[in-house]
Order: structure tokens, then C-alpha cells, then sequence
């Protein structure tokens, strides 16, 4: 049982900032055993002290992965994954969709950068970082071009969508530090999939130098994206209504012949040159 757990948490904590600092405190653990065996006795008195406000220490320092630790144990509850309404009216959230993808595919053409991040369970303000701009308006073809047409107040930074309305603009979210991103992803790819990996948001990034669409949640990237299989994600991500038994058959095929070697059941990154 200990092992399952111990298990579970070293997969939860691979790939996020409390890796690194997990790999700190092995270090300060090492450091202290040798300083035991090697009976340094003021160097032992004064580890031996840490320990006592030690847990204290981990709660502040792993507080971004305990609180996302039960955003998605609240979001899957105890008797399995409730599901995510993107907004209750099906109608509007497929329209908003749509308009989202006609405008990346418009962006994409004119090779013009763009982050969209769709907000669910887990609210987004205190990830935003810099001077965010407050929205609330309707989502349009041509309202998301005009933000992010080069040279606009607007254009530099993500816009996230939450309940149908883009909710924010020229938003500032935190990168990913895994280091085993290729070098041809820039700073909005790793943006993306940086708050996905600390959210349970939907990031969908087109790429200013190559033309491309892709699509980030859960710490992956789906790279290369046409609008069929970008439609088609975004709905099962999103957890419109639809038929189901059909997106999860579709998305079973897309998967086997676009990500061969995709595994739902392990987190990992899959990059897609």
C-alpha cells in the first residue's frame, strides 16, 4: 500500500516545479545522513532542528501541487469523473468552437502567433501573471483577430475564455519547466502547456513561425492539428454534450494513427514535429 502511494505521487510530481524541489530535499537528506555518518555534530543539531517546522516548510513549498491535487480530486470526485459542461447551453459552446477555430485557422494562414486558454473547473486569476486586461465580451472571428493582430494594445499574452465570453486578455501564465520540450516550441508553447500542467485548462496555440495549430491539456501537446481533429478534441476536452460513444470511437482512431505511441494512461508529453 505504502509503495502504491509512494507510486502515485512520484507520477503526479514528475514534470512539475515540485519535482525540483522534491530533488532539493533528497539532496538536503543526503547532506544530512553523511553529516551523521560522518559525526558532524553541529551540522546534525542543526538538521535535526529543521525537522521540527520542516512540515510546515513542504506545505508553502508544494502548495501549487496540492492545490491541484484536489482541484482534480474535486473535478473526478470519489465516485469517478463527473464531467465538464463547458457552459449549459450546448448551442453556444459548440458556436463558440467554432468561431475559435475558424479564427485560428484565419491566424494560422497569415502566420499570426495566438493563445486561447479555455477555462474549467479550476479558476485561472491567480496563475494570470502581469497586467491582464478584464474583458467579458462575446467570442467572434472578429474579435479574436483583432486581438491578436501585431501592433495592437492587445495582441501580446493569452485570452482565456470562460463560460463562452472571453473573460481576459494580454494575460501573462506561468511556463513549463520541462526540459524535454524540442527546441523549435517557443514561449507560447511552453506557456500553454505550462497551465495545463497546473490546471485542468485547454490551451490551444497557433504558431507564428510555422503556421500550425496545437492544442495542450493535461501537460500534453497535440501538435499539427487539421480543424476536423482540433474540433473534435476541443469537444472531448470541453465535455460538450454530443454523442460520445461516436467522439471517444473517433478520438481512439485519431490517436492510433496520428500518436501511435500515446498512452491515456501514463502523463507524458508528446511532441509531433
Amino acid at each position: 500500500m505504502v509503495a502504491v502511494i509512494i507510486y502515485y505521487l512520484l507520477k503526479f510530481l514528475i514534470g512539475t516545479r515540485g519535482w525540483q524541489i522534491l530533488t532539493g530535499i533528497g539532496i538536503v537528506l543526503s547532506l544530512w545522513f553523511f553529516a551523521k555518518l560522518l559525526k558532524l555534530k553541529t551540522v546534525v543539531w542543526i538538521f535535526d532542528n529543521l525537522w521540527t517546522v520542516g512540515i510546515f516548510f513542504l506545505i508553502v513549498l508544494f502548495q501549487p501541487e496540492i492545490r491541484n491535487a484536489l482541484a482534480k480530486l474535486g473535478e473526478k470526485g470519489f465516485l469517478g469523473e463527473r464531467g465538464f459542461y463547458f457552459n449549459k447551453n450546448s448551442r453556444n459552446s459548440k458556436k463558440v468552437i467554432d468561431e475559435v477555430i475558424r479564427a485560428s485557422t484565419f491566424l494560422a494562414e497569415k502566420r499570426i502567433g495566438a493563445l486561447i486558454i479555455f477555462e474549467r473547473f479550476t479558476k485561472l486569476e491567480h496563475y494570470l501573471e502581469g497586467n491582464y486586461v478584464k474583458l467579458d465580451a462575446l467570442v467572434s472571428l472578429e474579435l479574436i483577430i483583432n486581438i491578436f493582430e501585431p501592433k495592437t494594445p492587445l495582441h501580446d499574452g493569452a485570452i482565456v475564455i470562460r463560460n463562452n465570453r472571453i473573460a481576459y486578455a494580454k494575460c501573462v501564465l506561468p511556463l513549463t519547466i520541462n526540459t524535454d520540450i524540442p527546441s523549435h516550441l517557443g514561449t507560447r508553447h511552453r506557456a500553454g502547456i505550462g497551465i495545463t500542467e497546473e490546471t485542468d485548462a485547454v490551451a490551444l496555440i497557433v504558431s507564428e513561425e510555422r503556421g500550425t495549430i496545437s492544442l495542450a491539456y493535461d501537460g500534453i501537446l497535440y501538435s499539427d492539428l487539421d480543424n476536423l481533429t482540433l474540433k473534435k478534441l476541443l469537444m472531448e476536452f470541453l465535455g460538450i454534450e454530443t454523442n460520445k460513444r461516436n467522439i471517444t470511437k473517433d478520438l481512439r482512431e485519431i490517436i492510433r494513427d496520428k500518436y501511435s505511441d500515446y498512452n491515456p494512461l501514463r502523463k507524458v508529453n508528446k511532441w509531433k514535429r
